[in-house]
């Protein structure tokens, strides 16, 4: 059988060519090109692939493809390790649905209140994407049935495994019917994850794209770390290379609020994203990175699991991780989308034993090389381009981010080039600014009216 190479290639139903042409999706990317006709053929998959690869458009268009909109009941679960990827899959669904009529999706994630989404089940959903953990306690309490699932999709299976929901995920299969179409995604390919392949899946298609070794379009240096200061030499990195944007990795998550203390007091503009976070400020922290109002970000593992932003500049494992596969997972996270990506790495003496890890996995030598810890206050830090305006009002008020660029550019009298990324939540919306006008901004908006109306607005 060819590999197809575009979208128009492929047998896709009529209506979800509104949501390619609204995500402007027209080349596929290599684990589209292998995966998407066995998902449309209705067969199981196992596929390797990193974030970043472009899995969500496979099982979306796949699960979409099967979906009758006409028919009741839950028709596709898509389970997720965090909240924040579970929202994203969420939203990028949404897009390639915007040509299906009448179709309820529903994000059914833990650390949130129950009520509402009880509530909201009393109309069943035809696509759930969601945590293992809310999911299966939502089914124990006859809120949510998944009799009907045709298509099951387990996104990131191996981080799902590593944060204890290999039971739910089992428990959940139960309740799908053995007719279902199984597709299994995961960034790595461990024992366990063969496992629950094994158990769950029917003869299913294994594809693999970019597992396993480190991506030849990643510069990775290491660096010798004097502990008691990691943090100037840190700054000292971030200087010297000067990327972009850069996600920091901390082994603990004390350290990642240590840290972002630390780059302020040098003059960067960064900000802290863990777990023990409340899920608002979690989702304004990777707002505001991802629209370039904050070019560090200070990140634990699993709190970071969920980010999915394909231009990151660079990755800085502040301490290596205790193993190979999360240093792999981590450093993946930079060169995407055909862009060269960067890997610094401060490793003190008491960790060497975890870079032999590394060289053992990528087959090469790592030479360290040394770098001074920044002394004093520096000039010249770069800024983040942009800053973040909330305006308190969402979907439920019927705003859309054309509503939002119409009063900037008009009332608020700005150019349409000072006006960044818009995202627009149930409740709230954000919007990046360019900062030297940001105030400005603020001070019109405030003044004028949104289609109409006037709502709370503040600068993060």
């Amino acid at each position: 059988m060819t590999t197809p190479a575009t979208f128009a290639d492929l047998a896709l139903a009529p209506s979800l060519r509104a949501g390619l042409d609204a995500l402007d999706y027209t080349a596929l990317t290599p684990i589209q090109a292998q995966a998407l006709p066995t998902i449309l053929e209705g067969s199981d998959l196992v596929a390797q692939a990193p974030t970043g690869s472009g899995k969500t458009a496979a099982f979306g268009l796949g699960l979409l493809q099967r979906i009758d909109p006409a028919a009741g009941g839950t028709q596709a679960l898509v389970l997720c390790p965090t909240r924040e990827l579970a929202d994203q899959v969420g939203k990028q669904l949404r897009k390639l649905a915007t040509g299906i009529a009448n179709l309820k999706l529903s994000v059914l994630c833990g650390g949130i209140p129950l009520a509402p989404q009880l509530a909201s089940l009393a109309h069943a959903p035809q696509v759930v994407v969601g945590t293992p953990g809310r999911v299966l306690e939502l089914v124990q309490k006859d809120a949510l049935d998944l009799r009907g699932v045709r298509v099951l999709v387990l996104d990131e299976a191996d981080r799902m495994l590593d944060m204890g929901f290999d039971e739910p995920i089992r428990a959940l299969v139960k309740r799908t019917p053995k007719t279902r179409q199984s597709l299994l995604f995961s960034a790595t390919y461990p024992d366990a994850i063969r496992a629950l392949a094994t158990a769950m899946l029917r003869e299913p298609l294994e594809v693999s794209v970019g597992g396993g070794a480190q991506p030849a379009t990643i510069e990775a240096h290491f660096f010798e770390a004097e502990p008691a200061r990691r943090a100037p030499q840190l700054a000292a990195l971030l200087l010297q290379f000067n990327p972009e944007s850069t996600v920091v990795f901390c082994n603990m998550r004390k350290d990642t609020e240590e840290v972002v203390g630390s780059l302020a007091h040098y003059g960067f503009t960064a900000l802290a994203l863990h777990g023990d976070m409340e899920q608002r400020d979690r989702e304004e922290v990777l707002v505001r990175f991802s629209n370039r109002s904050c070019n560090v970000l200070v990140a634990s593992d699993v709190a970071a699991r969920g980010l999915d932003i394909d231009d990151i500049g660079a990755v800085v494992n502040y301490e290596l991780p205790t193993d190979a596969d999360t240093y792999l997972h981590r450093i993946g996270r930079t060169g995407r989308a055909g862009r060269d990506g960067l890997a610094l790495s401060l490793v003190a003496s008491g960790e060497r034993n975890r870079a032999a890890l590394i060289e053992e996995r990528q087959g090469s030598p790592i030479r360290f090389e040394r770098i001074a810890a920044l002394e004093g206050k520096p000039r010249g830090v770069p800024q983040a381009a942009m800053a973040t305006l909330r305006i308190d009002a969402g979907r439920t008020d019927k705003l859309r981010p054309g509503d939002i660029v119409g009063a900037l550019t008009g009332e608020a009298g700005l150019a349409k080039e000072a006006v960044g990324k818009i995202d627009v939540y149930a409740t709230r919306s954000y919007v990046a600014i360019a900062r030297g006008q940001a105030d400005r901004a603020l001070e019109r908006l405030r003044a004028g009216k949104i289609k109409g109306r006037r709502f709370r607005i503040h600068r993060l």
